[in-house]
């Protein structure tokens, strides 16, 4: 299957010039996406843009990812309402660094002819002065064709800098020199990125009489209107120290059935065949969540490894389950997922003297006021209602260091959902 046809049946094509599609045809070609070092790691949001690349390398061609060092002092003024602070060199360098690291484990940098490749457009501007730039790229560019785009346009009343207006000259000249120095003849991005990609192939068109092309991807959007790849607690990132392989995994599992059907497609490398079956498996039993359970897996270990997936998915599990596994799951967790897995979970703080004499009903009743009252204790208790970390007791039950979880918890629960933590200090 051709990348065309790759993305097509994905729903990843929103926009693509005419004759893209015959050039890819001719052989190996090469494609640059760039990607913004706003921060030291990549978010799901840019996971699209990565997997397009991913697809573009699949089907025999160079990918090229491009980090903005240079235009990353300057901001992308696309989507944006108003103009975002710009960072330092050494913020830049930092970030710059850890985004390279995280574009390695998707692309094959070791693979003959369609190697992928990174690049830093800091490395052709740093040396490029102002006149220079005037001179050999804004000559080429008129002030309508630069008015007419729309970052420009939905920003005309609020006001844009004069540093935001010459972005998409910059990204321009990106586009030409990788043309003139690596043979690149397409940029690939998001769609809100196509008035940016359309005014490179013109600078290269009318300052080397070149043909180069643009190719689209749909924004994504979640069913209910929220932002795709934002939650509560903010972005979901790549890194696993601002966004936990747990958290990413509930993400995904959590995707609505609308979603799971179109996130599939687009962030699993699974084959057409193979999503068609998954799709339909799902539609009969809905109940079983088929396709949240899939993507959920084929991403995280996409992201983040498979010894990841298999600990996020058995700490999911945990909430639901019983009986040994269950019990064994407890104790086998460290104190920060076991803290993830249970958050929002109301907490009660006991000193390190209590275990070895503390009794079930001092647990929860004196110790944590999880049970109004001893009698309220022994009467649950003598119901079968109550467990300590997952494991049903009796009213004999004294807690001890065994029970600790991470060394530090203890995981009280009455029935299937009322859950109280213990916290040693």
């Amino acid at each position: 299957m051709s990348f065309i046809e790759e993305l097509t049946w994905r729903g990843m094509i929103h926009d693509s010039m005419p004759g893209a599609e015959a050039e890819l045809n001719k052989g190996v070609s090469s494609a640059y996406i760039g990607f913004d070092p706003t921060a030291d790691s990549l978010h799901i949001g840019s996971l699209v843009q990565i997997m397009t690349l991913v697809h573009f390398q699949r089907a025999g061609h160079k990918p090229i990812a491009l980090v903005g060092g240079a235009t990353g002092m300057v901001g992308d003024p696309s989507g944006k309402s108003q103009e975002r602070n710009l960072l330092s060199k050494d913020t830049l360098d930092a970030n710059l660094k850890g985004v390279t690291k995280q574009l390695e484990r998707f692309l094959d940098f070791d693979c003959g002819a369609n190697s992928a490749e990174v690049v830093n457009n800091y490395d052709w501007f740093k040396d490029f002065t102002f006149l220079s730039f005037i001179r050999d790229v804004g000559k080429h560019i008129t002030i309508n064709y630069m008015l007419a785009k729309d970052s420009v346009k939905s920003r005309m009343e609020t006001g844009m800098s004069f540093t935001e207006f010459t972005y998409q000259l910059v990204q321009g000249y990106d586009f030409y020199w990788l043309y003139k120095n690596k043979n690149c003849k397409f940029q690939l991005g998001g769609s809100d990125q196509w008035g940016n990609i359309v005014a490179g192939t013109e600078l290269i068109r009318r300052k080397d009489a070149g043909e180069a092309f643009a190719i689209t991807t749909p924004l994504i959007q979640k069913a209910d209107g929220t932002k795709f790849g934002k939650t509560e607690g903010g972005n979901i990132w790549l890194d696993p120290k601002k966004t936990s392989p747990y958290k990413f995994y509930q993400y995904w599992i959590n995707s609505s059935d609308i979603d799971a059907q179109k996130y599939i497609k687009i962030f699993t490398l699974l084959a057409k065949q193979e999503v068609e079956s998954l799709i339909d498996e799902h539609q009969q039993n809905p109940s079983f969540r088929i396709l949240q359970k899939e993507l959920a897996k084929q991403v995280t270990i996409l992201v983040h490894g498979n010894d990841q997936f298999e600990s996020a998915k058995n700490a999911s599990e945990i909430l639901f389950q019983k009986g040994q596994s269950a019990i064994e799951g407890l104790k086998n967790m460290d104190a920060d997922l076991f803290l993830e897995v249970f958050e929002g979970v109301p907490q009660a703080e006991i000193g390190a003297d209590a275990i070895g004499t503390m009794t079930i009903i001092d647990a929860l009743s004196s110790k944590s006021n999880f049970l109004k009252s001893n009698g309220e204790a022994r009467r649950a208790l003598k119901e079968n209602s109550i467990s300590l970390n997952k494991e049903k007791v009796t009213e004999q039950k004294v807690v001890t260091n065994e029970d600790l979880i991470g060394g530090k918890y203890i995981l009280l629960q009455r029935g299937k959902r009322n859950y109280f933590i213990l916290k040693v200090i």
